[in-house]
């Protein structure tokens, strides 16, 4: 059994995560600030860390730079609220093997910890295309045409479902769940708005409503 260190202050995050993985046949443990993660991802009996940036103390990077500089060579996804590309640079040229912004989608989440157990790196899909859109999901970066977009990291998540099922309809449902994750109101109105925002972002015509039904990416 994978023994998954949390480290995560945010008490509700790191409870539906932890829920997660032990569903999912983990062991986990979780720590609530930096001095204590770096000790106990040094100690030999964690296979893999989720890492807060945010930590109280000694924050996630200053987590990171410690345990590279001590050979430790756990492997580091790190999970954080802070999704600009620099963060995104600096904390894979840190040492940090994968980087997911929050919010998040837990199904992602465990895949990219399953990934990272299994050592894989290289057969990693990092960019998805439909068409002349294209996200690369290493950088969070979005290119529509000959344009670069920035996109919030909500935006970013929604753009990525639909480049994940080019063409199919996706229900307002299954877009809450998988985009806002443990924090989603099924009664809420808020994938309308952000499907708008995308659409003057990458293209009004690329993502079509289905009447009654949801909204699917445009295939060319």
């Amino acid at each position: 059994m994978s023994r998954v260190l949390i480290a995560e202050d945010e008490a509700r995050i790191a409870a539906f995560v932890e829920k997660g993985l032990r569903a999912n046949g983990f062991a986990t443990a979780v720590v609530a600030d930096g001095r204590t993660a770096r000790a106990a991802a040094a100690s030999g009996d964690f296979d893999l860390m989720i890492l807060d940036i945010g930590l109280p103390g000694m924050d996630g990077f200053e987590v990171l730079r410690a345990l590279r500089a001590d050979r430790v060579t756990i492997p580091v996804v790190i999970l954080t609220a802070r999704d600009s590309v620099q963060d995104t640079v600096a904390g894979l040229e840190g040492g940090a093997d994968d980087y997911m912004p929050k919010p998040f989608r837990f199904e992602e989440l465990l895949a990219r910890v399953r990934l990272r157990l299994s050592g894989g790196r290289q057969s990693e899909t990092t960019v998805l295309t439909c068409g002349d859109l294209s996200l690369d999901l290493r950088t969070r970066r979005a290119q529509a045409g000959r344009r670069t977009v920035d996109l919030s990291a909500r935006e970013f998540a929604l753009a990525e479902t639909f480049l994940r099922h080019p063409g199919q309809v996706l229900a307002r449902e299954q877009l809450l769940s998988h985009v806002w994750g443990y924090d989603f109101d099924p009664g809420s109105n808020v994938v309308d708005v952000y499907v708008r925002y995308l659409r003057r972002k990458l293209g009004a015509d690329r993502i079509e409503t289905v009447r009654g039904m949801g909204y699917r990416l445009v295939a060319d």
